[in-house]
């Protein structure tokens, strides 16, 4: 059994981690749900029994033998050597260590091995990296990925629970005629797609355009990896969705392309465009499977292929994949 806390535990992620936890029965001895001032007290259910928030502060985490990371970068990075001190293995979703050369950024699928060389601390990488890079891993094993070009479109619940909720004002408002201040986006989202997510990063890219190829790079060991990348918020509440060009060193075939995709670890081949199957959003909501289809050759370079894939952001792009490194540990 495993004492285990869980930073940030009133948030999306964190009350989706706890989800998980009980689905996948993992190994709980003591659970620690910590979140800010506001929430202590706060009861929330799991395994039957109700819990009791407590403060996150650098004395929270003694006797813990793991802490899974669901804050923002400042708190993780502020409370880290603390976890670490206390002799638990922080298991962290922000972005504050994922580019650090000492700490393992791991998608279980792709490089579980890695959490061997951890010294502490583990990151989970950004979300539509997670879903991209377990879609089109079996392909690397084939032939060494080159270059990607990817588009995304990710759910407005990718940016918080706000998120949904001013999608759905806005839609309610509009069907009355009447106006809706927006808050957590930048421009209405409602019948509407906005091409950046992330501030300005380099050469006109955003900061969220830059982790495909940084994190790809690490994750898959493959550091002269190109990534192009546009980064789209849309109308879709939950699970995000990648269009994918993928060039390898040497031509995978279509047919050889699917039966390995078909077989691979947290895939599901989802890929009949006659019959109208291909993945989408909704199918792909509240389960942990990449769905991956629309294969077809790249038409402008005989060592590519063009692939679709969606996958719940919220638990096999954050929680779930925390969970399966916890696991692996």
């Amino acid at each position: 059994m495993k004492n285990v806390a869980i930073l940030g535990a009133t948030g999306a992620v964190g009350r989706e981690m706890l989800k998980v936890l009980e689905e996948r029965n993992f190994p709980v001895g003591k659970l620690k749900l910590l979140a800010s001032e506001r929430s202590v007290g706060k009861l929330i259910p799991f395994k039957g029994q109700e819990i009791a928030v407590e403060l996150a502060d650098e004395n929270a985490f003694e006797g813990m033998d793991l802490v899974l990371g669901a804050a923002s970068n400042e708190l993780a990075k502020r409370l880290a050597p603390a976890i670490v001190k206390a002799g638990a293995v922080f298991v962290d979703n922000s972005s504050a260590f994922r580019m650090d050369p000492d700490v393992p950024l791991i998608v279980p699928e792709v490089n579980g091995e890695d959490v061997k060389n951890h010294k502490g601390i583990i990151s989970n990488p950004n979300c539509s990296t997670i879903i991209t890079l377990t879609a089109v891993n079996a392909l690397n094993k084939i032939s060494p990925i080159k270059t990607m070009i990817a588009s995304t479109y990710q759910a407005v619940s990718g940016a918080g629970a706000g998120g949904p909720i001013e999608l759905m004002g806005e839609v309610e408002a509009l069907s009355k005629g009447e106006a809706y201040e927006n808050t957590v986006f930048p421009y209405q989202i409602a019948y509407n797609v906005i091409p950046q997510i992330g501030g300005e990063s380099t050469e006109g890219y955003t900061t969220e355009e830059m982790k495909m190829q940084n994190e790809g790079r690490k994750i898959m060991h493959l550091p002269e990896l190109l990534v192009n990348c546009t980064c789209i918020r849309v109308p879709v509440v939950r699970s995000h969705s990648i269009s994918v060009t993928v060039k390898t060193e040497k031509p995978i075939s279509v047919e050889e392309a699917r039966n390995i995709i078909a077989q691979a670890p947290g895939c599901k081949l989802v890929d009949d465009l006659p019959n109208k199957v291909y993945p989408m959003p909704l199918d792909t909501t509240d389960q942990d499977l990449v769905f991956v289809g629309r294969i077809r050759k790249d038409l402008t370079d005989e060592n590519g292929l063009a692939i679709w894939c969606c996958g719940d952001q919220v638990r096999k792009g954050a929680a779930t994949n925390a969970i399966q490194i916890a696991e692996l540990l």
